[in-house]
């Protein structure tokens, strides 16, 4: 299956590798545990997109909307998380693909076709993730039940009421593509006057407005008016990572403190890939797996 002409859905070069194949170590890992466990196990993918990512079509829109992620060693296609999860063996027993737009969820159905053997096991859902996962881990009674989540958002688009809910399930397994250079750090402007509306979205992103007097100093500063206050940026990309680790460690029995950054060919980091689980009982485990895939060689 390749995306139509046009398409834009995820540019990128090595860095998207890194992440699929990161993510693919932890489920052909998780898979083989879990087939010796007493429980219904499931992969869920919130960014489910058409399966693949689509390197090279509409460039010229995706270097206006996402300079930083047009790269120079990109293939044309690169196969996406759903493609990858279908692919890991032993299966999964159950396989939940969402996506919003409803191009895309159409074309998640040709992936039954790809893999006839696991199409009665695929479940494809168009809904916006947040509303759907935060019902999902809500109501759903998750005793007898264990699945793996990967967000892989383009941006911004995950908010911290999902995080808790998934957190509340004490049953998932978290991946997370955490949008550190595409989105956060550039919007946070050295002098801390940051857009109302970003904002906003950055308060449900983090789940908390302490975000800013972490990543920002205020400052008396004395003009000719008398006294004004100066807010003067101080977080690096390093510290922004550390606090969205924190802010995971506030609510996971278990996260992996070794995210691993996700760069351009300029060294620039784009994403920082995160682990988490909702598992208290597995978290130990689960977390050193990871931990470990986190800091494997890099690939090549």
């Amino acid at each position: 299956m390749v995306p139509t002409q046009g398409q834009l859905h995820l540019f990128g070069g090595d860095w998207t590798k890194e992440k699929l194949e990161r993510v693919r170590q932890y489920l052909t890992a998780y898979t083989k545990i879990m087939r010796k466990k007493d429980y219904q196990f499931g992969y869920i993918d919130a960014f489910a997109g058409t399966g693949y990512l689509a390197l090279k079509d509409a460039k010229a829109e995706a270097k206006r909307l996402f300079p930083e992620l047009m790269e120079t060693e990109a293939r044309d296609f690169v196969e996406g998380s759903a493609h990858v999860a279908l692919e890991v063996e032993p299966p999964f027993e159950k396989y939940i693909f969402i996506e919003k737009q409803g191009c895309r969820s159409s074309e998640l159905q040709r992936l039954r076709d790809e893999f006839p053997a696991k199409a009665n096991d695929i479940v494809i859902v168009q809904a916006e993730a947040n509303t759907y996962l935060q019902d999902l881990c809500r109501n759903r009674v998750w005793k007898k039940h264990r699945a793996v989540l990967f967000l892989d958002p383009y941006g911004m688009q995950v908010e911290w009421e999902t995080m808790k809910a998934i957190a509340k399930t004490r049953a998932i397994d978290l991946w997370l593509l955490f949008p550190l250079g595409v989105a956060v750090n550039r919007l946070l402007r050295r002098d801390g006057l940051i857009d109302e509306g970003w904002r906003h979205r950055l308060d449900l992103m983090f789940g908390d407005t302490g975000w800013f007097s972490r990543f920002y100093n205020v400052e008396n500063e004395q003009t000719f008016f008398g006294p004004e206050q100066k807010a003067v940026k101080t977080a690096d990309a390093k510290a922004i990572g550390r606090y969205f680790v924190e802010r995971l460690q506030s609510v996971f029995p278990g996260v992996a403190k070794n995210p691993l950054a996700l760069s351009n060919t300029k060294n620039c980091p784009l994403y920082l890939l995160c682990f988490a689980t909702a598992n208290p009982d597995a978290a130990t485990l689960a977390v050193k797996i990871a931990q470990a895939i986190l800091r494997g060689p890099r690939i090549r």
